[in-house]
């Protein structure tokens, strides 16, 4: 173990001397801080020179500190193989892959390199490095000016198109997927295509993934559209296509999306997803029919709900809550949030579901979604039939 953990410092070290480091990813983490899931390190421009960008991910929050080179080679020393047991590291001459058994047994893959150019070191690249505002995709959508400058009337949306992004690329460096070099993602129901757009530029071009995205909508007029401002900027792994959700033949999908599609077109991508056996499922939900007119208020509740909007607001948690709850019971973690301000949009709660490694309790997760339909009258769910036909 001693030895593949002294190349790979070695190497890590090299390419701090030599000016070839691109990045470097700390996981598998086995320390006693139950919140720590992994580091990432970049290289940023600092007043001292340059320093070692150490970014502490725990699961509810990141925090961020600077170290130069000797304490950052100092740290992978101390945390490798005691605290955790695996660790990325690219640069422009070579990736390497560093796997630590139970055992104390370990592993050192090295293979071509991911990225062949230096990212920039300032930080305010760093800050701005989920979605690049000078892109022609966001002139040509209408986002932005000619001269790269967010337009007054668009400035709701490039909120949203960023918090998307930043909050997709969250959820994927804690999947499964996290060190997969390619992707497919299908953006069902993608509309004029911003984040679309937004989503293919992140992977492609900032993260320097093989990815292959679909955006899928009933448009044809924006079908078109998207092509031919997708060919224009030569994102070739981009393309859209004319079509329903419910009958779109989903396949080999590492992420499905699908924003604001309207009541059970929701719950078709999900059930898509579930059966594509997508990695990450995203939904931001809307427009919840389906189980209001089912909904017959419990004794106790009744004088809430006889009010139309606390019955409206109820039925929306109701439905996403199920949502998540059928989520789990095919093997996804989930987590149901407001993932940007009301103010930017209306429609702001976001269902994401990650794929498990291990499935969790079924049968309790079933108990639970009967307890819940027989407490409030519902007949019948959308996504809960679908997935027992």
């Amino acid at each position: 173990m001693l030895e593949n953990v002294e190349k790979f410092i070695s190497g890590f070290a090299k390419s701090l001397h030599e000016e070839t480091f691109i990045k470097l990813t700390l996981g598998n983490y086995k320390g006693s801080d139950e919140h720590l899931q992994k580091i990432l390190v970049r290289l940023v421009d600092t007043k001292k020179g340059k320093r070692l960008f150490f970014l502490y991910r725990y699961d509810t929050r990141d925090t961020a500190k600077n170290y130069d080179f000797n304490e950052g080679i100092k740290i992978l020393r101390h945390t490798l193989g005691t605290e955790f047991m695996a660790g990325h590291l690219f640069t422009t001459s070579n990736d390497f892959q560093l796997d630590i058994g139970k055992k104390g047994k370990s592993r050192l893959n090295t293979a071509k390199p991911t990225f062949k150019l230096k990212p920039t070191t300032s930080h305010d690249r760093e800050k701005r490095r989920f979605v690049q505002q000078d892109s022609f995709y966001l002139q040509a959508l209408g986002i932005t000016t000619d001269a790269g400058e967010v337009r007054d009337k668009q400035q709701d949306k490039w909120k949203q198109i960023n918090k998307f992004v930043e909050t997709l690329g969250r959820f994927f460096e804690n999947s499964l997927l996290a060190n997969r070099k390619e992707l497919k993602i299908v953006d069902m129901g993608c509309g004029k295509g911003y984040l679309t757009f937004a989503t293919y530029d992140y992977f492609k071009n900032i993260l320097g993934l093989d990815v292959k995205v679909i955006g899928v909508d009933t448009k044809s007029e924006l079908v078109g559209l998207c092509n031919d401002i997708a060919k224009t900027c030569e994102f070739n792994g981009l393309q859209f296509v004319n079509g329903w959700i419910g009958d779109y033949d989903l396949q080999d999908t590492d992420i499905l999306i699908a924003l604001h599609a309207c009541n059970t077109a929701t719950d078709d991508a999900i059930y898509k997803g579930i059966k594509a056996n997508a990695d990450l499922i995203v939904v931001a939900p809307c427009c919840h029919q389906e189980i209001r007119p089912q909904i017959k208020s419990p004794e106790m509740l009744s004088g809430i709900l006889r009010h139309g909007v606390m019955m409206e607001r109820m039925a929306e948690t109701i439905t996403d809550g199920l949502r998540s709850l059928l989520l789990e019971k095919s093997g996804y973690s989930t987590k149901l949030f407001e993932f940007i301000a009301t103010e930017h949009t209306p429609k702001n709660n976001m269902l994401v579901g990650t794929k498990l490694e291990k499935k969790s309790a079924a049968v309790e997760t079933a108990a639970q979604i009967a307890e819940i339909k027989e407490f409030y009258g519902i007949k019948e769910q959308r996504l809960e039939t679908l997935l027992n036909s």
